[in-house]
């Protein structure tokens, strides 16, 4: 069963003749595996015309992927970039497109990008139309609302500080979470992050610890400016990111940079257990 018959609206199809062939998602087009199905056309859906183009123009998007800004952005670019072996082309719908340029658009904004012409929503057909079309609109019941990440300032990374100034922060804040963070090269001389979060504390709400390391890693995914600015060399960096949950937006508010020689945050993180908050 294909991941995309949910999407499917029945209507007339459109003959893509023999200029086309069949072939399999390559390995490098991560963000198109297991998405139900293993197999593309290619000339695809952008006119990318060899593997080679399809995977150079598909990178870039991979990082929006991993964001997670709009529930069906995985379908939405792997229905352009590596469309469906069937006997017709099956893109988008319109609506689909401008749900997930909306929600996504902005994340792109942050890393100095628009939302791109080629992606223009009146390119895609209407709903009437066969085409890819949201999901129906009770997704969101079936899935726990998690507050969101958002574009904003970085914050300057906290040098000099005490145990006990840092157990006051604690006090005004909803989460810490202490963060390793690594750069490499990628194929094609990209700065690829790896990530690795560790709840510390949680103070308030309902979150699980691996829902707020969620969501802590999708905020500096968007904020990518941020975390380039806290690797200044590929030696790995490990942070502590201390904010609030405000109107169901996440907000980073201090860094402070966690050094082995530092105890002062290890004290205040050991100490917050017993801490009472005036």
């Amino acid at each position: 069963v294909f991941a995309v018959n949910g999407f499917l609206r029945v209507a007339t199809a459109l003959d893509i003749g023999l200029s086309t062939k069949c072939i399999v998602i390559p390995k490098e087009m991560g963000m198109c595996h297991n998405i139900g199905y293993s197999e593309m056309r290619l000339p695809n859906l952008m006119g990318h015309t060899s593997m080679a183009e399809v995977l150079l123009k598909s990178t870039t998007w991979q990082h929006l992927v991993h964001t997670d800004c709009h529930p069906h952005v995985r379908t939405f670019l792997c229905s352009l970039f590596a469309p469906i072996c069937l006997d017709t082309f099956i893109h988008p719908c319109r609506s689909m497109c401008a749900a997930v340029r909306d929600s996504c658009a902005p994340v792109l904004l942050c890393q100095g990008h628009p939302w791109p012409a080629s992606l223009d929503c009146h390119r895609f057909p209407g709903d009437e139309d066969m085409c890819l079309a949201p999901l129906a609109r009770d997704y969101k019941h079936l899935h726990k609302v998690l507050p969101k990440p958002t574009c904003q300032n970085c914050p300057a990374v906290e040098e000099f500080f005490t145990h006990k100034r840092v157990l006051e922060v604690f006090c005004d804040s909803n989460f810490a979470v202490k963060v390793k963070l690594s750069k490499k090269r990628t194929a094609f001389e990209d700065q690829e992050y790896n990530i690795e979060c560790q709840v510390e504390f949680i103070t308030q709400g309902s979150l699980l610890p691996y829902e707020t390391q969620s969501m802590i890693q999708q905020w500096l995914l968007i904020n990518e400016k941020c975390v380039e600015r806290m690797t200044p060399t590929h030696r790995p960096m490990v942070y502590l990111l201390v904010g609030n949950i405000e109107e169901g937006i996440i907000l980073v508010n201090q860094i402070y940079r966690w050094q082995r020689k530092d105890s002062q945050l290890t004290l205040a993180t050991q100490k917050w257990r017993y801490h009472k908050c005036l």
